[in-house]
C-alpha cells in the first residue's frame, strides 16, 4: 500500500489557508498515486488553540474546510486534524478520516495534555479502521502508548499523527516509541508531524514510515516542509536513519522559531542590544540566519564601566554577520538619572541601585529603537540568568521575545562553538566558520556594571550551576538528592532558594522559544507567595 505522507507548517486560527495548500497537496501527482494521504494532527486550525478552540466560529470555519475537502475527495482518501463537536459528547481533538466525498471514520484524542483538557473532552483514543483489507490503527501521538502494550485489536498498519511540541530529547523520545510499537505488534507505522513555529512553540517534522520489521523506509528532515509517498509493503528497501546531533536540532529549532514568529505576526525587523558577550552574539547570529542581515539591528550602548575590548568584539561580530549597528553610549543619561535622583537618594553610596539603572537605560534605548523604526526587540537573557533572577526587570529583560531563554549558559557555548565550526544553516549551505569572536566566547562573563565586575562575584561558576539547575529543574531532583551527586549543600541550597525566589521576575518575562524539555512558564511553575 502506498501511502503519502504530508508534513507542513500549519498557520493557527487561518482554515481557509491551511485548505489552500491542503488542496494544492492532494491535487498533487504524488498524492493522486497514493492509497492514501496523511497530513499532521491539527491540519485545519493549528495548535495550540488555547481559548480560541471553544469559540463557534472557529468551530464553524473549520467544518466549512472540511466539508469543502469532502467535496472534492472523489476517488481519494485522507486524515485530517480539526476540531470536532461529537454529538452527545462535546469539542473533541479528532483526526477525521474521508474516503471518496463521505467521512468513513472519527478518531478523537484520549490522552489530553492540561491545556487541552480546559476545552476538549477526552475521546475515544485509537481506532481500527478497515481499508484496502488492511487493519489500519490510527491515532494521536499521546494515544500510542495503549498500542505499545498490545491492549487493541491486531493492526497490519499504525497511522499517527502528530502534532508535538519539540524539545533538544523529542526526536530521540518518538524514534524509541514508534521502534517499539513496531516491535510488540510486528505491523508497519506512518508518523506524520507538522513543521514550524507558533509563538514559543515549535514543531520539528521529521516524519518516518517503518516496515514490519522495524527498517525506515523514509523519514522527512528536521524543521522543512516536506512531502513523500512510499510504499509500506516494501521489506528490503530502507533508508538511512538520520540521528542529527542534539545541537543541530536546537539551532535549526531556534531559527525556525525567530523566522516563524516574525512571518506569522507579520514582522520584518528585528533590533537588539550588542554588549560584546556571548549571549548577545548568539542571539544576533540567530537573527540574521534567520531575517538576514538586512533587517537585524544592533545597539552598542557602552558605559564608562565598559571595557574597549567589549565594543571591539561587538563591532567585529555586526561585521561577521554584516549587520547595521549604531553605538549610543549611556552615560550622559546615566549620569542625568543619577543628577535627578540624587535629592531623593541623597548621601546614600551608589549600590546596585545604579547598576539596574544602567541596564534600564539601556533597555529604554532597544525599546525606543523598535518602537521607532518598527522593529522587534529580541531579549538575550539566558535560563541559568533566568533562574537565578540574574538579570534587572525592565532593564536587559526587555525584549517581545526570549531567543536563547530555555539555554543554560553552558549550553550557549556549546551552540555557539557548533555555530563557529560551520555549523549548516536551515536549508542553506554551510555557515563560514567563527562568525562569533573567539573573545566574546573565552572571555570571563560580565554585565559591566562596575568596575571589574564578573558574573562569578554572585553565581557559581556556570559549570556548576548548571548542572545543579539540570539536576533540580530538569530531573525534578530536591536538595538533598542533588548533594548525594556530589555538590557542596550550601551551593545548592542557595541555587534552589534564588530559583523559587525569582518566580516572580519570570512571570514578567518575554515569551521564549521552548527547546528544553522543562521550561518555564510553559512546562515549570511555582508559586510566588
Amino acid at each position: 500500500m502506498k501511502i503519502h505522507i504530508v508534513q507542513h507548517d500549519i498557520l493557527t486560527l487561518r482554515p481557509e489557508d491551511n485548505l489552500e495548500w491542503m488542496e494544492c497537496e492532494l491535487e498533487s501527482e504524488a498524492s493522486k498515486e497514493a492509497l492514501l494521504t496523511v497530513f499532521p494532527a491539527c491540519t485545519v486550525c493549528g495548535a495550540p488553540l488555547f481559548a480560541a478552540a471553544g469559540y463557534t466560529d472557529v468551530q464553524k470555519r473549520a467544518q466549512a474546510v472540511l466539508q469543502e475537502l469532502v467535496a472534492r475527495s472523489e476517488h481519494r482518501a485522507f486524515l485530517v486534524g480539526m476540531p470536532l463537536q461529537i454529538q452527545d459528547k462535546g469539542l473533541c481533538n479528532a483526526i477525521v478520516f474521508v474516503q471518496n466525498c463521505a467521512i468513513r471514520g472519527v478518531v478523537t484524542k484520549k490522552y489530553l495534555a492540561p491545556d487541552e483538557q480546559k476545552y476538549f473532552v477526552r475521546g475515544e483514543g485509537v481506532q481500527v479502521i478497515e481499508f484496502h483489507d488492511q487493519k489500519i490503527a490510527i491515532g494521536f501521538y499521546e494515544d500510542l502508548k495503549e498500542l505499545s502494550k498490545g491492549y487493541v485489536e491486531q493492526p497490519d498498519m499504525v497511522v499517527c499523527c502528530g502534532c508535538n511540541v519539540f524539545d533538544y530529547q523529542k526526536p530521540y523520545r518518538t524514534r524509541y516509541r514508534m521502534s517499539k510499537i513496531v516491535e510488540t505488534l510486528g505491523a508497519s507505522l506512518v508518523y506524520v508531524n507538522r513543521t514550524g513555529g507558533e509563538g514559543p512553540y515549535l514543531y520539528a517534522g521529521g516524519s518516518l514510515a517503518m516496515n514490519a520489521a522495524g527498517g525506515v523506509l523514509m523519514q522527512l528532515p528536521y524543521f522543512e516542509d516536506a512531502c513523500q509517498t512510499v510504499d509500506m509493503q516494501l521489506i528490503d528497501t530502507v533508508v538511512e536513519d538520520e540521528k542529527p546531533e542534539a545541537v543541530e536540532l536546537v539551532y535549526k529549532a531556534l531559527v525556525c522559531g525567530l523566522r516563524d514568529y516574525f512571518r506569522k505576526n507579520g514582522l520584518q525587523r528585528a533590533v537588539l542590544g550588542l554588549s560584546g558577550g556571548i549571549d548577545s552574539a548568539l542571539v544576533a547570529t540567530l537573527a540574521v540566519d534567520a531575517l538576514g542581515p538586512e533587517n537585524v539591528h544592533g545597539l552598542l550602548m557602552p558605559s564608562q564601566y565598559s571595557t574597549d575590548h567589549s565594543v571591539k568584539d561587538a563591532e567585529e561580530l555586526a561585521h561577521n554577520l554584516g549587520m547595521d549597528y549604531d553605538i549610543v553610549p549611556i552615560r550622559p543619561v546615566f549620569d542625568a538619572f543619577r543628577a535627578a535622583m540624587k535629592p531623593v537618594f541623597g548621601e546614600r553610596a551608589e549600590d546596585v541601585t545604579e547598576e539596574n539603572m544602567q541596564a534600564r537605560v539601556r533597555g529604554t534605548m532597544v525599546m525606543s529603537y523598535a518602537n521607532k523604526f518598527g522593529a522587534l526587540a529580541l531579549n538575550t537573557t539566558n535560563r541559568s540568568e533566568a533562574a537565578m533572577g540574574y538579570g534587572t526587570l525592565y532593564g536587559d529583560s526587555c525584549g517581545a521575545l526570549a531567543v536563547i531563554g530555555d539555554l543554560y549558559k553552558t549550553e550557549v557555548y556549546q551552540l555557539s562553538e557548533w555555530i563557529n565550526r560551520g555549523g549548516r544553516g536551515v536549508g542553506s549551505a554551510d555557515n563560514p566558520p567563527n562568525r562569533i569572536p573567539e573573545n566574546s566566547i573565552k572571555k570571563a562573563p560580565s554585565a559591566e556594571l562596575r568596575p571589574g565586575q564578573k558574573d562569578s562575584d554572585s553565581l557559581p561558576d556556570y559549570s556548576v550551576l548548571d548542572s545543579i539547575l539540570n539536576l533540580y529543574l530538569d530531573e525534578g531532583m530536591c536538595e538533598d538528592e542533588i548533594v548525594e551527586e556530589g555538590y557542596d549543600r550550601e551551593v545548592v541550597k542557595s541555587t534552589i532558594l534564588k530559583v523559587k525566589r525569582n518566580e516572580w521576575k519570570r512571570l514578567q518575562f518575554a515569551p521564549q522559544l521552548k527547546v528544553s524539555p522543562v521550561s518555564f512558564g510553559l512546562d515549570r511553575r511555582w508559586p510566588i507567595s
